[in-house]
């Protein structure tokens, strides 16, 4: 059956993939399944994973769904035998091409001169049409439509005599951003774009082993040692036991997205040596010192909203509370609901408190707003419970302009802060109460102890402030308008 995102889902930004990699360990492809579930939160819609065996070659399966569904399985997994492997999760895009095909799952592979390259791409490639254009004008036959296929096509198209050699000279092509993880018949290659938009990291297995992965989580769940985060700009390779580390790209000053701090990544990992747990517990401390108000409970909207709930909570002495529950068992569905189901809408998945919530004063606690429709309804829930007043909280700024770096944003005019003052959208949700944490806020919460550098942001927060590090040059093309100078 066909798997269909959830109404609750549809209202909430979402990270286009999460990748991993292993090197010198027996049944590597078992650990990248591991990780990958580990990743599952980056990517729920399909996953890949390609091996090296020397006695067999590389080997790959790809499948729609969640890794433990696929890749727990023994006539799967024993099909990807070899000590090196790598592994991919993906969303399919927004309003693209279409709904997700099985050609469309990495890891892409590639068979060249000097052997097979396999590669797995976290983040989007902003000139991607006009580099599919001018390679299929010289002959290039896609496969897919991924904009990830442009960089095995450019790497056939090299003159390097070496595999690692053409990825750096392919990836010298792309503009956007790229986390990469790649593999040879003896090497496990790791690169990030020279802004580092999107994250990766490097573990230690073994003295002899090692692991890349998008998120510390990834190599908690096999157990690996965290060494460091893979720079902005660098590329490691990774053989015989040995890292070897060059920065193949023009020095850029780092943007690393804020937004996986916000929601992306798991609240267990770590992002620049902090716990992402701990940033969001500050920034809902921000918002408690920013947005005050009167009330008698705060609540998370689960999960995301939890760890910012926690830190409004301390900062502002009112009671935390569990006022909304989450139907762990929902995940996605695969069956096509009846009006009367998706009128339901977010009740399939969240479930409001009535004891707890009944003529209460109630904060509610969010991560972002996108479309403001899953607000309404939460909204809704609460009052409906008996709450005597809502007051939205919003652990983001307003999230005015669509993300062109490897995260599933609508178009510009359907998200609400696009269109909407603050008091409007309060008007629209129907709340007492509306506010988002401001951008400085949030940059304090993430470790700025001055703010955002205006003249030179730390991050990208392009979908905050319109302030585009990479200009998104296919779309541009497509008419999309740049915020105007100011």
């Amino acid at each position: 059956m066909r798997m269909l995102s959830h109404p609750f889902d549809d209202d909430k930004l979402k990270e286009e993939c999460g990748i991993f990699g292993t090197i010198g360990v027996a049944d590597a492809s078992n650990f990248v399944a591991l990780g990958l579930h580990a990743l599952q939160h980056r990517g729920q819609e399909a996953g890949g994973i390609v091996s090296y065996d020397p006695t067999v070659g590389f080997n790959s399966a790809r499948r729609f769904g969640y890794v433990r569904d696929n890749f727990t399985k023994r006539d799967v997994m024993d099909t990807l035998p070899g000590e090196l492997a790598i592994g991919h999760v993906r969303y399919s895009t927004a309003g693209s091409k279409g709904a997700t095909a099985i050609r469309d799952v990495q890891p892409f592979f590639g068979e060249f001169s000097m052997g097979g390259c396999a590669i797995a791409h976290n983040g989007n490639i902003t000139n991607a049409d006009a580099l599919r254009r001018e390679l299929i004008e010289r002959g290039s036959i896609f496969q897919s439509s991924s904009d990830s296929e442009c960089i095995i096509h450019l790497m056939a198209r090299s003159i390097q005599k070496n595999l690692s050699e053409r990825i750096k000279d392919a990836l010298r092509r792309v503009e956007g951003a790229f986390s990469v993880v790649a593999m040879t018949r003896t090497k496990l290659i790791g690169v990030r774009d020279p802004l580092g938009v999107r994250p990766l990291v490097l573990g230690r297995i073994s003295d002899s082993a090692w692991a890349l992965s998008s998120e510390t989580c990834g190599l908690d769940i096999i157990g690996a040692e965290f060494v460091r985060e893979i720079e902005p700009g660098e590329m490691v390779v990774i053989e015989d036991g040995k890292v070897n580390s060059t920065h193949p790209f023009a020095p850029a000053k780092s943007r690393f997205c804020i937004f996986e701090n916000v929601y992306f990544s798991r609240p267990d990992s770590i992002i620049g040596g902090r716990s992402v747990y701990e940033t969001r517990a500050a920034i809902g401390r921000e918002l408690a010192r920013e947005a005050p108000v009167d009330a008698d409970l705060v609540c998370p909207v689960p999960d995301s909203g939890t760890p910012a709930a926690i830190g409004y909570s301390q900062e502002s002495g009112i009671p935390y509370a569990m006022g909304i529950i989450r139907n762990q068992y929902m995940g996605r569905t695969f069956i096509e609901p009846t009006d009367h189901i998706r009128n339901m809408g977010v009740r399939l998945k969240l479930n409001v408190n009535r004891a707890l919530i009944k003529g209460k004063r109630v904060i509610l606690v969010d991560d972002s707003v996108v479309r403001g429709t899953t607000s309404r309804k939460i909204k809704d829930m609460i009052l409906e419970a008996g709450a005597a007043e809502v007051h939205f909280r919003i652990a983001s700024p307003p999230t005015a302009w669509p993300c062109f770096y490897g995260v599933d944003t609508p178009e510009r005019d359907k998200l609400l802060a696009a269109t909407m003052s603050e008091e409007e959208m309060r008007v629209w949700i129907g709340v007492d109460s509306l506010k988002f944490v401001s951008l400085d806020g949030l940059y304090r919460a993430a470790g700025q102890a001055t703010g955002r550098n205006n003249a030179s942001p730390q991050y990208c927060d392009a979908c905050f402030s319109g302030e585009y590090p990479v200009a998104p040059s296919d779309r541009i093309e497509a008419g999309f308008q740049m915020k105007a100078a100011e």
